[in-house]
């Protein structure tokens, strides 16, 4: 039995068009991505949009069926129930870097640092910086225009002061005459 196509769409805009895994979007793959039952369904898992993940092929692949099946098996990292940051730092190279061990098991069994992703999160970083220089260049543009028209102003002030000297100047020298 296959996900409604109501649910399944509400699966989707819930995850904003991205893996809920490893963040890739539909414009980042150019098509959309798929729906994951976080529990199996042949472990029970049902099709309830709890239990429902949005992700990219790769790590849908990647988790298959799994599912802890004894105590001593690690627990896989659901994204609905827990951001990322909780788990993994990304790095300035854009690889990942686990901060706890639910964390580390996600970068193996996803291959969350495989090529492609920590190419695409490098990508991302150095747009964000480009993004955050050209608003900080904005601002500085900004600043200059405004330090441009109380120049001006200034100008216009001392101009104007030196004109009522130059006219005191006058006045004293025509009364020394």
């Amino acid at each position: 039995m296959s996900i409604p196509a109501a649910v399944w769409e509400h699966v989707r805009q819930r995850a904003r068009f991205a893996c809920e895994y490893c963040g890739v979007s539909e414009t980042d793959t150019g098509g959309r991505l798929t729906v994951d039952h976080f529990q199996p369904k042949a472990c029970g898992g049902s099709d309830d949009p709890d239990n429902l993940l949005y992700c990219c092929h790769g790590c849908n692949l990647y988790k298959a069926d799994y599912r802890p099946r004894g105590p001593k098996d690690p627990a896989l990292w659901n994204p609905r129930q827990e951001p990322a940051e909780a788990h993994l730092l990304t790095l300035a190279d854009g690889t990942l870097y686990p901060i706890t061990a639910m964390g580390a098991f996600a970068i193996e069994r996803l291959r969350l640092n495989r090529a492609l992703l920590v190419s695409w999160r490098r990508r991302k970083q150095l747009q964000s910086e480009a993004l955050r220089l050209l608003d900080r260049y904005r601002e500085v543009v900004g600043l200059l225009e405004q330090l441009y028209h109380r120049q001006a102003a200034l100008l216009e002030e001392h101009r104007a002061l030196l004109e009522e000297q130059r006219a005191a100047l006058r006045l004293l020298l025509k009364g020394d005459e």
